[in-house]
C-alpha cells in the first residue's frame, strides 16, 4: 500500500489572527475603530474567551494589513470564486 504524502497545512485562521493581534503595537481601541469592531470583542478574542465570525476576522485582518486567502480547496472546487451578476442584469 502506497503512503499518502504529507502536505503542509497552514495554521488555523484563529491562531494566525491572534498572533498578529498580539504582535501589533496598536491598542485594541485604535484597531477596533479602524476595523469597525469593538475593543472588548478584540480583547475577548485574543484571550480565547470568544470566537469571531469570518466577516469580523476579515475586517480585523484587513486593518492589520493581512488578507484571508484559501490555501486549499476541496477537489473540483473552482480556483476562483465565480463572479456574481448584479441584480436585474
Amino acid at each position: 500500500m502506497a503512503k499518502t504524502p504529507k502536505t503542509k497545512t497552514a495554521p488555523p485562521i484563529d491562531e494566525t489572527l491572534r498572533a498578529a493581534l498580539r504582535a501589533t503595537d496598536e491598542t485594541d481601541y485604535a484597531l477596533g475603530k479602524r476595523a469597525g469592531v469593538s475593543p472588548g470583542m478584540i480583547a475577548r478574542f485574543v484571550s480565547g474567551e470568544r470566537d469571531l465570525r469570518l466577516a469580523t476576522a476579515a475586517r480585523l485582518a484587513g486593518a492589520l494589513g493581512l488578507a484571508l486567502v484559501p490555501t486549499d480547496a476541496p477537489p473540483g472546487a473552482p480556483s476562483r470564486p465565480a463572479k456574481r451578476k448584479a441584480a436585474g442584469k
